[in-house]
């Protein structure tokens, strides 16, 4: 059993470094650039995951939202106020849709009403069977497993930092830009701790 051996600490991060591996080994390179294509040119990119996989795209809103001004995290609510969010969605507008098993049935509705209005989805998800993987324009792959009762969001989450780097590369100009004036902002309204303050 995984979680009483005495090497669990080895045991995992080898499973997870294996799941990088595979990653990398069956994501699609064309619709990895295509995705990243897609978060650089739309109108407007909506950004979705609930339960376990909701940090990650909070985590994929936070860095996307510091170089564009164009990023919305759609927050698990009710599904009502999650259609009145999306509703003025179209065909210039994105979405990137994250969902493992259990793969959540807000996602696989807001994917399918995407989908339907002829808008770009992304889906992050661990298989070509995931029922997210058909609303796909642009299928990008992660694996993840259950080790024990915690998901393994490693692999997916690397998937996620390349997909930041590479958007982020596409407009270096601006991220600069962005940063520095961010970096200004914190200064003069004192955000951060530091060592100064100490």
């Amino acid at each position: 059993d995984l979680m009483s051996s005495d090497n669990v600490l080895e045991r995992v991060l080898n499973l997870d470094i294996d799941k990088i591996r595979r990653t990398l080994e069956e994501t699609s390179k064309e619709d990895f650039n295509n995705a990243v294509d897609t978060i650089v040119s739309c109108n407007t990119l909506y950004i979705m995951g609930t339960r376990s996989a909701a940090s990650i795209a909070s985590f994929l809103a936070y860095y996307l939202g510091l170089i564009f001004p164009h990023v919305k995290l759609v927050q698990s609510t009710t599904t009502s106020e999650l259609f009145e969010k999306i509703m003025r969605i179209d065909e210039k507008d994105a979405m990137i849709g994250i969902s493992f098993p259990r793969y959540s049935k807000q996602t696989i509705n807001m994917l399918r009403f995407i989908s339907d209005r002829g808008a770009t989805v992304i889906s992050v998800t661990d298989s070509e069977n995931s029922p997210i993987a058909q609303f796909a324009t642009h299928l990008l792959l992660a694996r993840s497993s259950m080790v024990s009762f915690v998901d393994s969001l490693v692999a997916p989450l690397s998937l996620i930092n390349a997909l930041i780097a590479a958007a982020a590369s596409e407009k270096s100009g601006e991220v600069y830009s962005n940063l520095s004036s961010l970096e200004n902002i914190w200064d003069e309204y004192q955000i951060y701790q530091t060592h100064e303050d100490e």
